[in-house]
């Protein structure tokens, strides 16, 4: 144990002794009244016994106000101990609350513990320091930002919760705390998680970055994958459990199709294994789910839905002269029906509900049908974007980073003959690059979405990749958001998107919960032709109504799965992030922290003093209680008369 002031030690050096010295020259005298002179030889005893630096007496309440002293002198001094924290003045506390904070191995779940640490880092704060609390996690929230009040910090960290989607990635977090600690010294950044995280390689933090780490145990069984895809026979349901501890286990994993049992399979899971489940269903289930009887730390993933996409159909209007690749790639799509329509005969007259996406192939009508669109090759200039010219040979190059678009698919071997120099406008977001103009891009405008692609399949070898189909398949779930087999399992997170038709009066969408939210009530928002709902953290079956007055047009089904990344709990022992004084290990190992008692040693003397004040005061507060007895004796006596 230390001291922050060590000098207010000698205050019980000078005081203490003052104390004694008053006990020691403390006169007890007596009046009395004497009878005879002879009584006079007492009254020089008394005098005697009252002389100056007589022999000190047992006193209770000298031991107290020396215990007092003590007390006050040892929180003046503000004594601490070193524990693993911070020593800065600026704190800057990511807090990860994503999905594998779930995890039960240590107390109540990692966040809980996560939750205590952060409190314990605040009451480490010195007087006048500052902190600020980062959630991450899903949308990245600042719950507190630059105070000094403690309270404030407790409230915002207690007030964190689990988040289902978005992910860990500490990307948004570490560029503002790189941003909040480059303001000011004495800064430092500490991130509290189980390591689970993804870390940026591009930022790096002006200031000590400290990791604490959360959680004990790396063994958890999960649902992997669950599908339910039609079958000559009827349906085939697909499941797929994974091990992602490091010692092998047994489970029984249960089916249930529409809430009732099928079936039982008792699984063994070697260290980081799977095993997979086929079976036939039939054709009539709506709704299948995958439980994983045994409990293990994290429960969340021991569920899964699938539901039937059997009787959904996505309609695909295609414009052009005719392209085999295009149509054999399209009929290769489950759940995709698409129509050709030439060139001169193109009128449009459905809905957007009925034909949601519109692919137009070398050819810009003079009047855009309604819906979403993919431009290939345009020929000429739309609203959306500008044609300038060609390019010849254009390279290759996907754009870096999470695009969904591109999932599963590398570009890397795809050769292009000629494109059309496009220049789109802000909407649009560059997917695939090249030296001269872009060359497949995608965005939003006037509440469609919009997919072009430069080049004519024709003039490329993108057909005869395998990335041909998946490239397709991405576009036309991007383009016709909430249909398909895919589209049928979203994300905890991710928007909800729909296209409706414009004669529909309302929009009913039932969570996994049972509450019912409307777009009548404005739980769900509808605007050019397309209903959207943003609040799916929750995991479980959705139904979507459509409702035209009183009478119900279309009942769909979608599913949240427990993120398959977030399985993975095997608690991190450091992080590896590039710090400005060149280090690149976060972990706090080191006892830089301190830990102060004044607080309670300033509290125990308030206690003691309260009982110096009473024992003083005792003949009163006798004579106050036996007054008060006397006074509840004579009330009994009236009383009773």
């Amino acid at each position: 144990m230390s001291f922050l002031a060590p000098l207010a030690m000698l205050a019980a050096a000078v005081i203490g002794p003052i104390i004694v010295a008053m006990y020691l020259l403390k006169l007890r005298r007596e009046d009395r009244t004497v009878s005879s002179t002879f009584l006079w030889r007492r009254m020089v005893r008394d005098v005697e016994a009252n002389a100056p630096w007589q022999k000190l007496r047992r006193n209770l309440l000298l031991l107290l106000q020396l215990l007092l002293l003590l007390l006050l002198v040892l929180a003046l001094a503000r004594p601490f101990v070193r524990t693993t924290g911070i020593a800065g003045r600026n704190l800057i506390m990511i807090i990860d609350r994503s999905a594998s904070m779930q995890a039960a191995d240590v107390g109540q779940n990692r966040l809980e513990a996560a939750k205590a640490q952060a409190i314990n880092l605040v009451d480490q704060l010195p007087d006048g320091g500052r902190a600020t609390v980062i959630a991450m996690g899903g949308q990245m929230e600042v719950l507190a930002a630059a105070t000094s009040d403690r309270r404030e910090l407790r409230d915002a960290i207690s007030g964190i919760e689990l988040r289902n989607g978005g992910g860990s990635d500490l990307s948004q977090a570490l560029t503002l705390a790189s941003a909040l600690s480059a303001r000011e010294e004495q800064s430092e950044a500490a991130i509290i998680s189980d390591g689970n995280v993804m870390i940026p390689d591009d930022v790096k933090v002006p200031a000590t970055v400290r990791y604490f780490p959360i959680g004990r145990s790396d063994a958890n069984v999960a649902i992997g994958a669950i599908a339910l895809q039609p079958s000559a026979g009827g349906q085939t349901l697909f499941v797929q459990t994974t091990n992602h501890g490091s010692a092998s286990t047994s489970v029984r994993v249960d089916l249930y199709l529409d809430g009732v049992l099928f079936d039982a399979r008792n699984l063994d899971l070697p260290p980081g294994g799977d095993s997979s489940i086929v079976t036939e269903v039939p054709s009539q289930v709506r709704v299948a789910e995958a439980r994983v009887s045994e409990a293990d730390a994290l429960e969340a993933d021991n569920r899964a839905w699938a539901v039937s996409t059997l009787d959904d159909t996505t309609n695909v209007r295609v414009i052009g002269a005719g392209n085999r690749f295009l149509e054999t790639g399209l009929s290769l799509l489950p759940g995709v029906r698409y129509t050709t329509v030439p060139t001169s005969t193109a009128i449009f007259t459905e809905t957007v509900a009925e034909v949601p996406v519109t692919i137009l192939d070398g050819v810009v009508p003079t009047t855009l049908p309604a819906g979403n669109l993919f431009f290939i090759a345009p020929p000429r200039s739309t609203n959306f974007f500008s044609v300038t010219g060609e390019i010849e040979f254009p390279s290759v190059r996907p754009v870096s980073g999470d695009e969904p678009l591109l999932r599963h698919i590398s570009l890397s071997e795809v050769n292009v003959l000629r494109a059309a120099r496009i220049a789109p406008g802000a909407w649009a977001r560059v997917i695939v690059d090249s030296e001269g103009a872009p060359l497949l891009l995608a965005g939003e405008r006037e509440g469609r979405r919009i997919v072009v692609l430069a080049f004519d399949l024709h003039e490329s070898d993108l057909p005869l990749h395998v990335a041909f189909p998946l490239l397709l398949s991405n576009i036309v779930n991007y383009l016709a958001p909430g249909s398909g087999v895919e589209a049928s399992q979203i994300a905890p997170g991710q928007s909800l998107a729909i296209q409706v038709d414009e004669t529909i009066t309302e929009v009913r969408l039932t969570q996994p919960d049972g509450n019912i939210m409307r777009s009548t009530d404005g739980a769900i928002q509808i605007q050019n032709n397309q209903a959207v709902y943003a609040d799916t953290d929750m995991l479980g079956v959705y139904v979507v109504e459509e409702f035209r007055g009183d009478e119900l047009v279309a009942r769909r089904r979608y599913v949240v799965n427990f993120p398959n990344a977030e399985s993975v709990i095997a608690p991190q022992p450091d992080l590896n992030i590039l710090q400005a004084s060149g280090l690149q290990s976060a972990i706090s190992q080191e006892r830089v922290g301190r830990t102060e008692f004044w607080r309670w040693l300033a509290a125990l003397a308030l206690i003691v003093l309260i009982v110096e004040w009473l024992f003083y005061q005792r003949n009163g507060l006798a004579y106050l209680r036996e007054r008060w007895r006397s006074r509840t004796r004579d009330k009994g006596a009236l009383r009773a008369r």
